[in-house]
């Protein structure tokens, strides 16, 4: 999967695409689903075009990184995830079915979540 600068997230990063903030750092932006699947369902994502996880971590600087996961906790702190608990969700390419290519990491909680994975048919 390449990197697509017309992705949503980079639209959103050059502000052509308003999105409803929750923290911005030098290194990252979060924000809100439009489409929550739990009380609270943010995104966060890091200012470069890095495609998924293993592109971030293979190509950022350590700067980008400790920003990037500094933000992800801040976020649940921010938002009271951390009070219950929290998942943290990355897809990283086509079996994980990632659908935008700019990495991307989706915090939820506020419910009981369930299992992260269903188990294969026998």
């Amino acid at each position: 999967m390449a990197y697509d600068p017309n992705n949503i997230f980079a639209r959103i990063l050059r502000g052509e695409i308003p999105c409803k903030k929750i923290l911005e750092t030098p290194h990252s932006l979060a924000f809100h689903d439009i489409q929550p699947q739990a009380p609270i369902h943010a995104l966060v994502i890091p200012k470069g075009a890095y495609v998924h996880l293993d592109d971030f971590t293979a190509k950022a600087s350590d700067a980008e990184i400790s920003d990037f996961t500094r933000a992800v906790g801040q976020v649940a702190r921010q938002l009271g995830a951390d009070a219950d608990g929290y998942r943290i969700l990355a897809n990283c390419g086509a079996n994980a079915n990632q659908e935008v290519p700019h990495l991307h990491i989706h915090v939820f909680g506020g419910r009981r979540l369930g299992r992260m994975i269903d188990k294969p048919s026998a």
